[in-house]
C-alpha cells in the first residue's frame, strides 16, 4: 500500500550497537575511529551486502540494516559476531570491539531511503537485551529461521518493553564453540538434550493462602519464599526469582503461559490451610510444556513441622528433576537459622515493607526485624536484614548520620556471618558495606562469594553488578545484571536501575535514561532512578528537564543536597564523582 513516497512492507530488520563505545572513544579517538572504519570497509558492509542487505543509517557506534530475507538478516549477524570474536582473540582486551544486535521481523514504513515503524523500534528494544558479542531475536523471527538455520536458541520469554504496547518474545541465538546447536529440522541435538536436562528450569507460584483468616497470606507467601530461596541455592538449576512469581499472584494463569511468559519449564505450584497448630499444604510440580504433572503431594502436620515441610517439598522437587547437588550444596539447602516460628513470622510480614524502599516502610521493616531477632537471638537471616535496614539509611540518606548506619550495618552482617557463613545475603551485605568504604577488592570478595552461595540469586547478583558499577567495572557489570534480569524477568525495578547506571557510566545516556523512566513508572518514590535521570539530563546538555527532574527528586528526598550526596558516593574513579556531582549542580540542586 503506498501513499506517494511513503510505503508499508515486511522486512527483518537489524540494530547493532557498538559496546562501550564512549569509554573507546575517550580512550583513543583516532585509534577506535580507525578499528571501526577497517571493521566496517573489511568485514561488516561486506557480509551484509553479500546477504542482500540495505545500511539504512548510521550512528557513531550503531547501524540499521534492512534486509528482504530473515534468513539471511540472522545469517548475516551470525557470520560478522564470529568473525568479530576472531579478531577480538589477538586484540588487547581493553580495546575490543564488539556488537550487540537486534533482529525483527515485522511490517516498517519506508519514506525515502530510511525507515522507522513498530517493527524498527522492536529491533532496537531487541538490540538492548543482547549480551555484547551477541545476538536476540523476536519471536516472528525464531519461528520463521528454528527449522532452517542450525543454530541454538535460548527461550526468554515475554517483555514489556518501552512504548510497545504488547509483551515482546525474545530468544537468545546460541552460535560459535561449545554452544549447543539445533539440527536442520529445529529439534535439539542430544547434546543440546543433555544440556537442558541438566539445568531444569522452575518457577515457584505463589501457594495460595486456603486459611479463613486472610491475614494469613503472610504465612503462605513466607513458605514460598523458603522453598525459592532453597532451590537458588543449587547450581544446577535455573531459579526465577520471587520478583517475578509473585506477580502472578490472586491471577488466574496457565501453567503452560507462565511457562512461556518467564521462559522456564517446570511450575511449582500449591496452597496452604493454617488452622489452629495444624497446617496442610498441597504441592504439584507441573511440566509447563505438555502440563504433565511430573509431582504432587499434599501434607498434614502439626504446624510446628513447617520447616520440615519446607525442605521436605524442596527436597521431592531436586529428586523429581534429577538434579545432581555439587559438594556443600545439600548442607546449604538444609541450613536452618530458626526453629522460631514466630521469629520466622516477624521476618516474613517485614520483607514487603524493605522491599517498597521508602523511609517509612524501611523503618516499620527494622521493627518487625527487630522483634524477629529478640525472639530468636541465633537467627541469621533476622539479623541480616535488619543491617540491611541500616544499610539503606545510609544508601539512602535516610538518617543524618550515613557513616553511623554504615557501621552499624557492617557490625549487624559479621554478627549474621557469624552465626552462619553460608547465608549470602549476609556476604552480600559484606561486600555492600565494604563498597561504603571504599575498599574495593574486598567488595567485589565478598559479592563473587554471594554469588557462589546462592547462584541463582537475582538480587545477590544484581548487587555484585552494582559493585562493579562503583569499582569502575561497569562493563562486566552488563552481563550480570542481565543475568538478575533473566531471574526475575519484568519486574525488579532496581535491576533496571543497575543496568541504567552502567550505561550512563559508559555514556550510553539514551538507553540510561529509558531504562530509569522505566524504573520510575514502577517505582516513583526510589530515590536512585531519580538521581540517575537528572544526571543524564544534565550530562546530555538537556538542562531543562534535568531541573524538572531536580524537583521530582526533592520532592522524593526533601532533604537532599549535594553535600550530603558527596558523602554517599563511592565511585573509584575521583572523575566518576565530580562528573555526577557537577551534572546536579548544572540541574539547581542545593548544595
Amino acid at each position: 500500500m503506498a501513499n506517494g513516497s511513503v510505503t508499508r512492507k515486511l522486512a527483518a530488520i537489524v540494530a547493532a550497537d557498538m559496546v562501550e563505545y564512549s569509554r573507546l572513544m575517550e580512550a583513543d579517538e583516532a585509534g577506535t575511529l580507525d578499528q571501526l572504519r577497517a571493521l566496517r570497509k573489511e568485514l561488516i558492509d561486506p557480509k551484509i551486502t553479500a546477504h542482500g542487505g540495505r545500511i539504512v543509517k548510521t550512528s557513531g557506534d550503531g547501524l540499521l540494516i534492512e534486509f528482504d530475507s530473515v534468513t539471511e538478516a540472522v545469517t548475516s549477524s551470525v557470520e560478522i559476531q564470529e568473525a568479530m570474536r576472531q579478531r577480538n582473540a589477538s586484540v588487547p582486551e581493553d580495546k575490543r570491539i564488539s556488537f550487540r544486535v537486534g533482529i525483527n521481523l515485522g511490517e516498517i514504513i519506508t519514506e525515502g531511503d530510511d525507515i522507522y515503524g513498530t517493527g524498527v523500534n522492536v529491533a532496537a528494544r531487541l538490540e538492548a537485551m543482547a549480551e555484547p558479542g551477541g545476538i536476540c531475536v523476536s519471536g516472528s523471527v525464531y519461528d520463521q529461521i528454528q527449522s532452517i538455520l542450525s543454530l541454538g536458541y535460548e527461550d526468554q520469554g515475554e517483555r514489556l518493553v518501552k512504548n510497545i504496547s504488547k509483551p515482546v518474545r525474545s530468544y537468545s541465538v546460541k552460535f560459535g564453540a561449545g554452544e549447543a546447536r539445533a539440527e536442520p529440522d529445529g529439534q535439539p541435538t542430544d547434546e543440546a538434550h543433555r544440556a537442558a536436562d541438566e539445568t531444569p528450569s522452575i518457577a515457584v507460584l505463589p501457594f495460595k493462602n486456603m486459611s479463613a483468616d486472610p491475614e494469613q497470606e503472610f504465612f503462605a507467601d513466607g513458605i514460598t519464599e523458603d522453598i525459592i530461596t532453597a532451590l537458588s541455592k543449587i547450581s544446577g538449576m535455573m531459579v526465577i526469582a520471587r520478583n517475578a512469581t509473585f506477580a502472578y499472584k490472586d491471577k488466574a494463569s496457565e501453567v503452560s503461559q507462565v511457562g512461556r511468559q518467564l521462559g522456564v519449564r517446570y511450575v511449582l505450584e500449591g496452597s496452604v490451610r493454617r488452622g489452629g497448630d495444624k497446617v496442610r499444604i498441597t504441592a504439584q510440580l507441573v511440566d509447563a510444556t505438555d502440563g504433565h504433572q511430573v509431582w504432587g503431594a499434599r501434607f498434614d502436620r502439626d504446624l510446628t513441622d513447617v520447616f520440615a515441610l519446607q525442605d521436605e517439598i524442596t527436597s521431592n522437587v531436586v529428586t523429581a528433576l534429577h538434579v545432581r547437588l555439587v559438594e556443600g550444596e545439600q548442607a546449604r539447602m538444609w541450613q536452618k537459622s530458626t526453629e522460631n516460628l514466630a521469629a520466622w513470622e516477624c521476618l516474613m510480614q517485614g520483607l514487603p515493607h524493605f522491599r517498597l524502599f521508602s523511609k517509612e516502610d524501611n523503618v516499620r521493616a527494622r521493627s518487625l526485624f527487630e522483634r524477629s531477632v529478640q525472639l530468636d537471638p541465633g537467627y541469621a537471616v533476622g539479623w541480616v536484614w535488619l543491617g540491611w535496614t541500616h544499610w539503606a539509611d545510609a544508601r539512602f540518606l535516610w538518617t543524618d548520620s550515613p557513616s553511623a548506619a554504615a557501621e552499624r550495618a557492617a557490625e549487624l552482617a559479621e554478627k549474621a556471618i557469624g552465626i552462619d557463613d553460608s547465608l549470602s545475603d549476609g556476604h552480600s551485605l559484606l561486600g555492600a558495606i565494604h563498597l561504603m568504604r571504599k575498599q574495593y577488592d574486598e567488595a567485589v570478595a565478598a559479592g563473587e562469594r554471594a554469588v557462589a552461595l546462592e547462584p541463582n540469586g537475582a538480587d545477590v547478583t544484581a548487587l555484585l553488578a552494582m559493585t562493579l558499577n562503583w569499582s569502575g567495572r561497569p562493563e562486566e557489570a552488563v552481563s550480570l545484571v542481565r543475568k538478575a534480569m533473566r531471574l526475575s524477568p519484568g519486574q525488579s525495578t532496581w535491576h533496571k536501575a543497575v543496568l541504567a547506571h552502567a550505561n550512563r557510566l559508559m555514556g550510553r545516556y539514551e538507553e540510561a535514561v529509558e531504562v530509569y523512566n522505566e524504573t520510575l513508572e514502577r517505582n516513583p518514590n526510589h530515590i536512585g532512578p531519580h538521581i540517575g535521570l537528572t544526571s543524564c539530563y544534565a550530562e546530555m546538555g538537556r538542562l531543562e528537564e534535568a531541573r524538572a527532574q531536580g524537583r521530582e527528586l526533592l520532592r522524593v528526598s526533601p532533604g537532599f543536597t549535594l553535600s550530603k550526596y558527596a558523602e554517599s558516593l563511592t565511585y573509584k574513579e575521583p572523575a566518576h564523582a565530580e562528573r555526577s556531582l557537577e551534572a546536579l549542580r548544572k540541574a539547581g540542586l542545593p548544595e
